[in-house]
């Protein structure tokens, strides 16, 4: 019989358990004898002598309306999907509806420990080959492992995998590993990792990958050739045409193909990256299927082979291995498991009609907004037929170079708007990258497009020099109702222009909960609202 005991047991419930498994001979167990004959394993070096939780968030909210109304007073500093579309290019922030996210707060799911035995766990673990099942079905690949708990985990584990596939069959001077000028900053850091040596591959003008500088790239290092990264969609959101064929130029210099599935969100159900060459990719299950994505709470970042990479997979001792695996790349056989329910309730749910749907509207999204929005600004790149894949990147430089309108100052006039801020400067800086997804309605995407001609008005009448950039709205966005209604207002702009700039701001209007701040300052200068570190100095002595 085996026992197992959390933080949550009581010296009561182990009494308990105790009285009812031991034989009459054997004496009551008691938890002061216990004390008194062995000694604290804990050195005294690291026991804690200060207080703990002291702030007063820990020890102010002795009720729960008091709770419910500290937690509504920090949504309410917000800008989450629950009142505003978040266009965070290339990251997805899509919606996680209310009925996948349930499950997990099941005992079934949510109180498992990571290394409970198999047999104990037998419908976990079918839930977990099913989603293994339904990843394989979405990517064409072969077999996929859900142990890497991150994208950038995802990439270091194909990497590793492309290594150990080349070492088994004795090439073990493969070692390069070429990345293209676009790719997510993320790639160069696992092919380091890996202990591969990276060489960047030019992109061309519409922001593909340069095919002739590929194969001259691929032809120098025909003998070291390890691996491409390669992102599709592009990281310049639009479709690489020419991805059959630059796969096949680095597989028939030796090289395997791994594909980033950062952008999965434009493929699901039209096409599958096992198909058209890749050999490996990682898949960001808190971006397309839908697990959370924001505050920095639990992903997960599987991988997907073909046939020849299966036996390197991810394996873990307490769980699936086999002797050619990887090893470990996350502490738990599973990864993130407890949060796997969502995408699993995510894909049954919808179906393959319904993934598919999802996807056409995702890209339907972008190049709707695209075609709006290069009315006010230039769309920096496009594929064929003048389309974007499912985000599209607005050139600001123009803007900057006329009238010293920065990207941050057009993310920040947002905000007045009630919209979170697309990705800033990347990849190219000065621009802004914006991903609708398929959650958003036209409602919201024209609402978006209202609020950025709003603000190329504005940047209008900077040009005219009917204000300066440093006098105008976008110089100070964005604007708390402390500051507006202060005593005195000596701005070349009216109070209701800095909060209401348009009608919509008016029905529903967004208070940021603090205005324009210096933000390399703030990087480059830890700055917290905690207790000042002085506070902390006598415990230190």
């Amino acid at each position: 019989m085996g026992i197992s005991l959390d933080e949550t047991c009581e010296r009561d419930l182990v009494e308990r358990l105790w009285s009812l498994a031991a034989f009459d001979s054997m004496k009551q167990i008691s938890f002061e004898e216990i004390d008194a004959t062995l000694s604290d394993a804990l050195p005294d070096g690291l026991r804690r002598g200060s207080a703990y939780l002291t702030h007063p968030v820990f020890n102010s909210h002795h009720s729960e309306t008091e709770m419910l109304r500290y937690i509504r007073r920090l949504s309410d500093k917000d800008i989450a999907l629950d009142r505003s579309m978040i266009p965070l290019g290339s990251c997805t922030m899509k919606l996680n509806a209310t009925t996948e996210m349930v499950p997990i707060t099941w005992p079934e799911f949510s109180q498992v420990h990571p290394f409970a035995p198999a047999d104990q766990v037998e419908g976990y673990v079918q839930m977990i080959r099913e989603l293994e099942q339904m990843l394989c079905a979405c990517t064409g690949y072969a077999a996929v492992s859900l142990q890497p708990n991150a994208g950038s985990q995802g990439e270091y584990a194909g990497l590793l995998m492309i290594r150990a596939y080349h070492r088994g069959r004795g090439d073990t001077q493969r070692d390069v590993c070429l990345i293209p000028s676009s790719a997510h900053g993320t790639n160069p850091a696992s092919a380091a990792m890996a202990g591969m040596r990276v060489v960047v591959v030019k992109c061309d003008d519409h922001g593909n990958v340069d095919v002739e500088d590929l194969k001259a790239k691929a032809t120098a290092h025909a003998d070291t050739l390890a691996a491409l990264m390669v992102t599709y969609p592009s990281t310049h959101g639009v479709f690489e045409e020419a991805i059959g064929e630059i796969c096949g130029i680095v597989h028939d210099h030796g090289g395997q193909v791994y594909m980033d599935g950062a952008n999965l969100n434009a493929m699901v159900g039209l096409c599958q990256p096992g198909h058209f060459g890749s050999d490996v990719s990682h898949l960001n299950l808190h971006k397309t299927f839908c697990i959370p994505h924001g505050g920095g709470g639990p992903g997960v970042g599987p991988v997907g082979v073909a046939t020849h990479l299966a036996p390197y997979l991810p394996g873990h001792r307490f769980g699936p291995t086999q002797e050619t695996s990887i090893g470990p790349v996350s502490a738990a056989p599973w990864g993130s498991a407890g949060i796997l329910p969502i995408s699993w309730a995510y894909v049954t749910m919808m179906g393959a009609k319904g993934m598919r749907d999802a996807t056409e509207v995702a890209i339907l999204n972008a190049n709707y907004l695209a075609a709006r929005l290069k009315v006010h600004f230039p769309v920096l790149y496009t594929g064929a037929n003048d389309t974007v894949a499912h985000e599209c990147i607005i050139d600001l430089r123009p803007v900057k170079e006329a009238t010293g309108v920065s990207v941050d100052d057009v993310a920040k006039r947002l905000v007045d708007f009630g919209f979170h801020a697309p990705t800033m400067s990347f990849p190219v800086p000065g621009t802004l990258m914006i991903e609708p997804t398929e959650s958003e309605p036209k409602g919201e995407l024209d609402r978006f497009v209202d609020a950025i001609a709003a603000i190329r008005e504005e940047i209008y009448a900077i040009e005219r020099g009917d204000i300066a950039h440093e006098d105008s709205p976008l110089a100070h966005a964005p604007h708390t109702a402390a500051a507006l209604m202060g005593a005195s207002w000596d701005r070349k702009y009216s109070r209701e222009q800095a909060a209401f700039p348009n009608q919509a701001a008016r029905i529903d209007k967004y208070w940021p909960p603090v205005g324009r701040i210096d933000n390399v300052y703030g990087d480059r200068n830890l700055m917290c609202s905690c207790p000042p570190i002085s506070d902390y100095e006598d415990v230190a002595d």
